[in-house]
């Protein structure tokens, strides 16, 4: 055995996780050299101290919710906001835009499981004529975002271990959708073990360590870790737009979103979307002892969620979608290895199979362990000068979370046909609507030819001969 394997192995027993190499000797080598790798990507003091905190201390996971209000934002000039402010912002950030400082980030490491469908979730078909898949459309509006602003997007995409391979072949297959494969970079995002309620390390096979993702958060630590961070700084960018795989009509580069953050010098912002309803599953945006944070539905007892202001309204309103700014240097410090603030790990408790002592595999019926994950809000709090900004849901928001009923493909399909409808209207046109302003035809607006609704306004007008509005038409 060599040195290095034989000094890894002790590493482990000196700290206490020597069960992790018990089969060691029944492994062949193929088997032992992948238990190897994957013991080698372990942070052992990490380790060490997550278990000290969540699983052998205290680990009462209410808040503390003391002197907690809801975070004041931008509110959206048909709201109230001032109208002039986001005009300012529409310009600093198109004047970024044209500087090559913004980059997008999209967290893509899951499958479409809820959905029925075995593959990436990124590669799951949403658009209501054509089926476009998730990946091409935020492709088609990044690239649309720099033909309007006359310059490259980057774009990086986090993947996890299972549908990285997957998640490369489909962008292969598809050209990368018309965007400079150079332009695209793919991170996989990091993994830490489950442990038992004693804190060991559980093995999910004789010669596997039972792994799970580190969360949202965890796309931090993936883009510091990769590399990334210091691709960024080479090629100038110092902005970084993050949303999640699941959500179609967001906008990728919203250039006022950009100017926000700019003009207030934050290190991270965010998108808020008031509530549908008192308790809708959202985070709240929320403000306490002068800080910024996220407090999940599940932390805030429903009563406050049902609290009214004076006027009628729902009082802790400002819902958290997954729309962030990063500033390039807080991402480097906040998922960096460097002492300082860094986001918390949360602990869940789960059902995780696993190879008990003799060797045979055990599925509990009951949690029997405990994963470690960061969510990616925490890192509100650590921010400088956060900024947040009120967002229209049906202009940013409909995500495809579950087969059927809220948040599924049906919903979604629906929300990008009165997106549309809404579009149209908007620069003069005539089209049929029933009460929702759901449009009596399917038709759909490529996001190569329009990335939001005044860039759709523009094109639309420049256009000399305009397709006929009817079934099935594609504007492209």
């Amino acid at each position: 055995m060599a040195n290095s394997t034989t000094s890894l192995i002790e590493s482990f027993k000196q700290a206490g996780q020597g069960q992790v190499f018990q089969f060691f000797d029944d492994l062949d080598a193929a088997a032992q050299a992948s238990l190897i790798a994957q013991a080698e990507t372990i942070d052992l003091g990490e380790v060490n101290a997550l278990v000290e905190e969540h699983v052998k201390g205290a680990h009462d996971s209410a808040l503390n919710l003391d002197g907690l209000e809801p975070a004041p934002y931008e509110a959206l000039p048909v709201n109230g906001g001032d109208a002039a402010q986001w005009d300012a912002a529409w310009d600093a950030g198109s004047a970024a835009l044209q500087a090559g400082r913004v980059a997008a980030f999209t967290v893509a490491g899951g499958q479409g499981t809820r959905l029925g469908y075995d593959g990436p979730k990124g590669t799951y078909p949403v658009t209501p004529v054509t089926d476009k898949t998730l990946f091409q459309v935020f492709a088609e509006k990044i690239a649309r975002s720099g033909e309007r602003f006359g310059v490259t997007i980057p774009w990086f995409i986090l993947t996890s271990e299972i549908n990285n391979d997957a998640t490369v072949a489909a962008f292969e297959a598809g050209d990368f959708f018309g965007l400079d494969r150079e332009s695209v970079h793919f991170i996989v995002q990091g993994l830490v073990p489950a442990v038992d309620y004693e804190g060991k390390i559980l093995l999910a096979e004789k010669g596997k360590i039972a792994m799970t993702p580190d969360g949202h958060g965890g796309s931090l630590r993936a883009l510091v870790r990769s590399g990334a961070v210091d691709t960024m700084q080479a090629q100038g960018i110092d902005i970084v737009s993050y949303f999640q795989v699941d959500n179609p009509i967001v906008q990728c580069i919203d250039p006022a979103f950009i100017g926000f953050h700019v003009l207030g010098q934050s290190e991270l912002s965010s998108k808020m979307v008031p509530k549908a309803y008192a308790l809708e599953k959202v985070g709240h945006f929320c403000v306490q002892n002068d800080q910024a944070l996220v407090v999940e539905y599940s932390d805030m007892p429903a009563a406050m969620q049902e609290e009214t202001t004076p006027e009628g309204g729902i009082r802790f309103n400002g819902g958290s979608v997954a729309i962030h700014i990063f500033d390039r240097e807080f991402i480097a410090r906040a998922g960096g290895s460097d002492t300082g603030a860094k986001l918390p790990f949360h602990r869940a408790d789960k059902k995780i199979p696993y190879v008990n002592a003799e060797g045979a595999t055990i599925k509990p019926e009951a949690p029997n362990g405990v994963k470690f994950e960061m969510f990616v809000f925490d890192a509100l709090p650590l921010a400088k000068n956060p900024v947040i900004i009120e967002a229209a849901r049906a202009d940013d928001f409909s995500p495809v979370k579950n087969a059927e009923g809220v948040d599924s493909p049906k919903s979604c399909k629906e929300d990008q046909l009165r997106m549309f409808a809404r579009w149209l209207k908007a620069a003069g046109e005539t089209i049929e609507t029933d009460d929702t302003g759901l449009p009596t035809i399917t038709f759909e607006i490529s996001p190569r030819f329009a990335a939001d609704e005044a860039d759709f306004i523009a094109q639309w007008a420049a256009l000399e001969a305009k397709p006929e509005l009817k079934e099935g038409v594609v504007i492209e």
